[in-house]
Order: structure tokens, then C-alpha cells, then sequence
């Protein structure tokens, strides 16, 4: 049996990681620059991540969600904590996708409506409504078209106060992402957040936050999105929530009422999952790392800034976009093959970094001295 062949697959194999390195079979040294797409937050196979979910594979593995399980409310009340989201209710399952899923379905509840504003170059997930949400048609499914999905520029207040005063009354939620991640790291403005927290007071639809990449502590802010003053109705999370251990979650206003068989789950919320994400917030707690990645995100960004042959710079903490200029399209290509740097990328030309917010400052300088050689290296190549 083969597997099924849905992913374009670098000829590396990682089979061992520690913190922001991992090593292949053969036993070569990679600088992690991408985190596996933001999930590794607090570094991998962090000492104290590791022994909370041994203790607690050790206690007990899974039991479903028909019993109370206090590890959940100790969860809930890390999240509560460590957010501001004091009264906000906790809706635990697997996955960014899931999440976003539970979202737009609990807003549909919520208002009775059907309706659905997202924006251009988002992306939301892979399931039914998530994907339906997402603004790419190729990994959208003829069964997953619908017509209750709105498209609007990103950024454009006319354009949104637009669409509410001609749909208002149908429309259920707004779903943003705080930055647009694989659109190429853009930042949504803290105008237009404020005018969609206002459109939908307004309006009675439902604000929800996508935070999948985004939150979590990526930008020095627990959820990117607070950067505009203004509370969502619905947060949801997932990637470094867990720290590489599958988790997902919404965090729900107190206004939106829960009844019984609303939402539901089989493996959301088990014990070894919880206790991976309780260890990732006790780590980003103990080691202030929502303040390192304020702080250390500024640093990178401003030394990118200075490098000859990156050309635009975008980002906040550490969730960081840049471009580079004619002749250096190939810069990703050359860090993983030649100086062993893993980078993410968004098409067509950017460089993505999304290192774990427990970086040393060593590590990011190693990673900017490997990227100024790899850029010389392409400029004698190709001059």
C-alpha cells in the first residue's frame, strides 16, 4: 500500500527534533525556521511538554466526553487566564479545520441565519464550511460550493459597510484571520476589525477571529486580533496550541447560549491532548514567551529590512512575510538544500518564518547569517 499522494514532499527525512533544530536519518542538522506551519510554539520536544503527557499516558489515555473530566476545566481556565477572555466559554476539538467548522456552524445556530462574510486570499481549513470560507477554488469541492459564502476585498471598510447595508439581516458571522497567513502574511488593520466588530453589533451577526496561525501568543499578543481593542464573539485555535500534539479549540462569548447536542465531538478534548496544550501555556507563562516573540519578532524584522535583496518586509512577532528582488526567486530552495534552513513560503514569492516563539537570539542570527550566504551564493550563480 502506497499513501496517497497529496502533498509535494522534500526528499528529507525528519526523525529526530529538539527545540529550533531537527535532524534527518542520515543525521544532518536543520535550523527550524517554519515550525511545521506554526505548530511548534514553546520548541520541539520541550522537556516539560514531554513529561506532561507522559504523566498523563501514564493516568489514562482517552475517555469519551459523556464524563466530567477535569483536566478540561483546568484547560479552560489556563485559556481564560492567559487570553483576558475571562467569562468566554471553552469548546475543545481536534483541529484549525474542526474549529473553524464549530465556529461558523454555532453562529449559524446562534442567529438562525445563513450567510457567511469572508475575504479574498483567506484560508479557513479543509472541511466542509471551513474550505467553502477559504478563497481558493482549486482545493474546493463541487459538493462544498455554496451560495451562502460572501467574498470581500480584504482591508476594504466601503466594501464591508457595503455588503451589511444591503444583507445585514442575513448575514450569521464575519471570519477573519488577524494576518493572513498563507495569502503571504497581511495583516488585517485595526480599523477594519473595529468596523467589523461594529457592522455586526449592528447587524446581530456573529464576529469570529480565526486565530488557527495567528494566535496563541505568535504576535506577543495571545490572539493577533486584540491588536484593534475590540473583544470577537467566537476565537478559534488550534496549530500551536498543542505544540505539535493535535488540539483544537473555540472560544466562545458568554452571550452565545449552549444547549445540549449542539456541538459535539469523540476525541476533542481527551486527557492527552489537554495536557499537552496546559504545558504549552505553562511554558509561554514560566518563560514570558509572548513578550520574547513581541520582542525578538521586532529584532528579525528589522534586520530583514536591512538585508540587500529582500525588497518587503511584513509581519508582526513571529509570524513574518518577505519578498525578495528579481534573480533571488530560488532563496528557499537554496536555505534547505545548501545552508539546512527550513522556511515556509506563499505563492508566488514570499518567504514565510514562523519559528517557535522560544528561539534563541542565536538561532535567529544563524538563520539571518545563512540568508545573507544563500543570497550571495545566488547572486555569483545568477548575477
Amino acid at each position: 500500500m502506497s499513501l496517497f499522494n497529496v502533498y509535494p514532499l522534500n526528499p528529507i527525512a525528519i526523525t529526530k527534533a529538539a527545540g529550533s533544530r531537527v535532524w534527518d536519518d542520515k543525521g544532518q542538522e536543520y535550523l527550524d525556521m517554519y515550525g511545521g506551519h506554526a505548530v511548534i510554539s514553546i520548541g520541539h520536544t520541550n522537556p516539560h511538554w514531554v513529561k506532561r503527557i507522559e504523566d498523563q499516558l501514564h493516568a489514562m489515555a482517552f475517555y469519551s466526553n459523556s464524563v466530567i473530566m477535569p483536566i478540561q476545566d483546568q484547560l479552560a481556565s489556563a485559556i481564560n487566564e492567559v487570553s483576558g477572555k475571562k467569562d468566554f466559554q471553552l469548546f475543545l476539538c481536534n483541529s484549525g479545520a474542526e474549529a473553524n467548522e464549530n465556529a461558523l456552524k454555532l453562529a449559524s445556530f446562534h442567529t438562525g441565519r445563513k450567510k457567511i462574510i469572508s475575504f479574498k486570499k483567506a484560508f479557513h481549513g479543509r472541511t466542509s464550511l471551513a474550505v467553502a470560507a477559504t478563497d481558493n477554488p482549486s482545493i474546493v469541492a463541487p459538493v462544498n460550493e455554496t451560495e451562502n459564502i460572501i467574498f470581500l476585498p480584504f482591508n476594504d471598510i466601503a466594501a464591508l459597510q457595503n455588503c451589511f447595508a444591503t444583507q445585514g439581516n442575513e448575514i450569521a458571522a464575519v471570519i477573519i484571520e488577524g494576518i493572513q497567513g498563507v495569502a503571504g502574511i497581511y495583516e488585517a488593520s485595526i480599523p477594519f476589525l473595529q468596523a467589523i466588530r461594529k457592522s455586526c453589533d449592528d447587524a446581530g451577526a456573529v464576529y469570529i477571529a480565526d486565530s488557527v496561525q495567528c494566535g496563541y501568543g505568535r504576535t506577543g499578543q495571545f490572539f493577533s486580533h486584540d491588536n484593534a481593542g475590540v473583544n470577537a464573539d467566537i476565537y478559534s485555535m488550534a496549530k500551536g496550541m498543542g505544540n505539535g500534539f493535535p488540539i483544537g479549540a473555540i472560544l466562545i462569548a458568554p452571550h452565545i447560549q449552549a444547549k445540549f447536542g449542539l456541538l459535539g465531538t469523540t476525541f476533542g478534548g481527551n486527557p492527552l491532548a489537554c495536557a499537552a496544550a496546559l504545558a504549552v501555556i505553562e511554558v509561554i507563562q514560566k518563560e514570558n514567551l509572548m513578550a520574547a516573540a513581541a520582542e525578538k519578532g521586532s529584532y528579525l524584522i528589522d534586520a530583514l529590512k536591512n538585508i540587500a535583496g529582500v525588497t518587503i518586509v511584513r509581519g508582526r512577532g513571529l509570524m513574518i512575510g518577505f519578498e525578495m528582488e528579481t534573480g533571488l526567486e530560488d532563496i528557499r530552495k537554496v536555505l534547505l538544500n545548501d545552508y539546512k534552513v527550513f522556511t515556509g513560503e506563499a505563492k508566488p514569492n514570499v518567504i514565510r518564518l514562523l519559528p517557535s516563539l522560544a528561539i534563541t537570539m542565536e538561532d535567529i542570527q544563524l538563520f539571518l547569517n545563512r540568508l545573507n550566504a544563500a543570497i550571495q551564493q545566488l547572486k555569483q550563480t545568477h548575477p
